[in-house]
Order: structure tokens, then sequence, then C-alpha cells
């Protein structure tokens, strides 16, 4: 094995460390979801998919504890890393 394979060996294994504001800022989208869910399990009367008796197709899908989930899950998978890696190329 010579020099500069084990050197650039080395250098596709480093760890790329984010710095604490892109660390909070991809943890925002995560942490937005566990609010969702914490307000669902806090007020189940809300979803109205444990008991959908008489309720049409609009309020079976008008769960506002779903939207803060997949706003959450939204935000992590499609903002966050953009908004990252602008961070980061700024620094």
């Amino acid at each position: 094995m010579s020099a500069d394979v084990a050197h650039d060996l080395k250098a596709k294994t480093q760890v790329r460390t984010r710095s604490l504001r892109a660390r909070v800022l991809l943890a925002l989208g995560p942490a937005t979801a566990l609010g969702g869910v914490v307000w669902a399990i806090l007020q189940p009367w809300r979803l109205t998919l444990l008991h959908p008796h008489g309720q049409g197709l609009y309020w079976l899908l008008a769960e506002p504890p779903l939207y803060v989930v997949l706003v959450g899950i939204g935000f992590r998978l499609l903002l966050a890393p953009g908004i990252v890696a602008d961070l980061e190329e700024a620094e």
C-alpha cells in the first residue's frame, strides 16, 4: 500500500463536525414533530381518526397534530439541509 492511497483513505474517513447553529437548525424539525406527537397524546379527543363516526373526509384529514408532525418532517427533510449548507458555506 503506498502512502498516497493511505492518505486519500484517511481524508475520506474524516468526520465532519457541524457548528452548534447547524445542529440546532437540524434539530428543529424533529423537535416540532415530537411536539405534534405529544400534542396528540395529551389531547386525544382532537384526533377524529380515533372516533370517526359521523365525520366526513375533511374532518379525518384535518388533524392539527398531524399537520404539526408533517411540517416538522418536511422541514427536516426538505428545508434544513439547504439552510445548513448555506450556513456552512458562509462560515
